[in-house]
């Protein structure tokens, strides 16, 4: 459904450490430089970060959540603890399965924008 996700950074080194850190532990990355950006490819799209080209502060959506697929909830976990160590907070409920099944793990990324790793057993 989805050709891209761009992400508004403050500090791009920051983010970039933080991005290649968690999606290291799904298989993505590292980032690559494109002007004031990185880019992230897999083969169903890519994922960047960049400062904005309109020169005002990044700042986070509310109620905004983008999510990653993982492949287990190890997976998941690992994804959760690279971030928290690269610079991220953990929010809301901690890690694990939810309701339906469903395992998530929340994190807001050094700039406050919400991601989750997300995997759906069977």
């Amino acid at each position: 459904m989805f050709s891209h996700v761009m992400l508004g950074v403050n500090d791009l080194e920051v983010s970039k450490k933080f991005y290649d850190a968690v999606l290291d532990t799904v298989g993505i990355g590292p980032g690559f430089a494109n002007k004031n950006r990185y880019v992230y490819t897999s083969p169903a799209g890519f994922f960047a970060i960049t400062t904005p080209i309109n020169g005002e502060p990044a700042s986070h959506g509310n109620g905004s959540t983008i999510g990653f697929n993982v492949d287990s909830a190890e997976q998941g976990d690992a994804f959760h603890a690279a971030g928290t160590a690269n610079g991220g907070t953990t929010c809301e409920d901690p890690p694990g399965p939810r309701e339906g099944g469903a395992y998530l793990a929340y994190l807001r990324d050094p700039d406050g924008n919400k991601i989750c790793a997300i995997h759906r057993p069977g």
